[in-house]
């Protein structure tokens, strides 16, 4: 039996990069032709801090909402599990520059969203008692303070 393909992250050096950041995590490409670029939108530094539940899953939702106000092509935006920031996929060629931009247009909506959270029901949330809109608001403050950049990729040398 043949050995299963590394995932991109698994050789990402978490000591080495610097958080708050955007980094270009993988391109593909669609049999018929469609870039799809994936993006690692990390909000905090690897193994020192971990976004609360509560957070991370009202960022999920203020981000999923206001990010594609934005940025076009947006597929999907979803929490890592190790919970220092977000994967997102998105359709097309904008480039970490662009995702940067908007990744911070973002967050500024973050911090001034004071309506209820989006999606936070029963019938629209999988775990809707979950959710810590304060510190989802704090947390996009901080990275906005903390000089997002964009990050290159570091891999772990063998």
């Amino acid at each position: 039996m043949s050995k299963p393909p590394i995932p991109e992250s698994f050789r990402l050096d978490h000591k080495k990069v610097q958080a708050p950041y955007v980094r270009l995590a993988g391109v593909k490409e669609t049999p018929r032709g469609d870039r799809i670029e994936k993006y690692d939108l990390r909000f905090v530094q690897p193994n020192q801090e971990a976004l609360s539940t509560g957070t991370v899953h009202t960022l999920e939702h203020l981000l999923a909402t206001y990010i594609r106000s934005h940025l076009e092509g947006v597929v999907d935006i979803s929490p890592m599990g190790c919970r220092t920031g977000f994967y997102m996929v998105v359709l097309g060629e904008p480039g970490p520059q662009k995702v940067l931009e908007a990744f911070r247009e973002t967050l500024k909506d973050v911090v001034n969203h004071t309506e209820p959270v989006p999606g936070v029901s029963e019938l629209e949330c999988g775990n809707y008692r979950d959710h810590d809109p304060q510190g989802a608001r704090a947390w996009a403050q901080r990275v906005l303070e903390s000089g997002l950049h964009i990050q290159e990729t570091i891999e772990i040398m063998d």
